[in-house]
């Protein structure tokens, strides 16, 4: 748990994500991601230089059928208010909708339902579980099925709803969220797709480069948040304006 708390801090500090006087939403699937984060986040509120609140916050996608007892006795252990919210998200998407890629609009619909409950809590700030890994998987699907380079950031303001998304967990590997994981009350997914989505392709995917370049991933990474490591179009453009006219103009044939 050290492992995690040392990225964990890392992280508030580098990208700000922790202020005096926040009350923080987590939102909690019972997945290993949000459980780890949880408890992190509850960890280092004893230690914190900030003062700022916890709360839990779990979507039952299943319309109140969920068990999420276990989970509610955690958050008694780690002294952090939880609340459960009902929806109807499985319904709308495998059983109305019957989305042939559901992963996009579920995320949506959580992440809104998570947003809009968070407001009516009283909170400014939206914890998620995304890890470093979840980063180059999002930049991996986003440059191979969009054709655009893009991740998700370590803090997002919403200026239509005033919340602000902070991913405390963005420098930390999925292999010490395993080892954590393995002593919380983590939850079997309940997804029909669970395990043949996308990035779970994508993860696959880099675990196989892996075994080409070990160091593959960590280069990825790398190359996604600093930002001086960055030499595209744009970069050129910025650094020589006339590199447009006279390198990137084709010819009349």
């Amino acid at each position: 748990m050290q492992r995690i708390l040392s990225s964990v801090r890392r992280a508030i500090d580098e990208y700000n994500l922790i202020e005096d006087g926040d009350r923080i939403a987590v939102g909690v699937s019972g997945g290993k991601d949000s459980l780890v984060l949880l408890k992190a986040l509850a960890m280092y509120r004893r230690f914190a230089p900030q003062h700022f609140e916890l709360i839990a916050l779990s979507i039952d996608m299943h319309g109140n059928s969920t068990d999420f007892s276990q989970i509610s006795e955690l958050c008694k252990e780690l002294n952090v208010e939880y609340h459960i919210v009902n929806s109807d998200i499985y319904q709308i998407v495998f059983e109305e909708r019957k989305e042939s890629n559901p992963c996009s609009l579920c995320a949506k619909l959580r992440r809104g339902m998570l947003n809009t409950n968070a407001i009516a809590f009283g909170c400014n700030k939206l914890a998620l579980g995304h890890t470093a890994d979840d980063v180059i998987h999002t930049f991996m699907l986003s440059l191979l099925y969009e054709g655009r380079l893009s991740s998700f950031l370590p803090k997002l303001y919403m200026d239509r709803t005033g919340m602000t998304v902070i991913r405390p967990l963005i420098l930390t590997e999925e292999r010490d969220i395993k080892s954590v994981a393995k002593s919380l009350p983590v939850m079997a997914s309940r997804c029909p797709v669970d395990k043949h989505t996308k990035r779970e392709y994508m993860a696959d995917l880099i675990k196989h480069i892996q075994q080409e370049i070990p160091f593959a991933k960590d280069r990825i990474f790398s190359a996604i948040t600093h930002p001086e490591r960055y030499n595209l179009f744009d970069k050129a453009y910025e650094k020589d304006p006339s590199w447009n006219n006279n390198n990137n103009t084709k010819k009349d044939q």
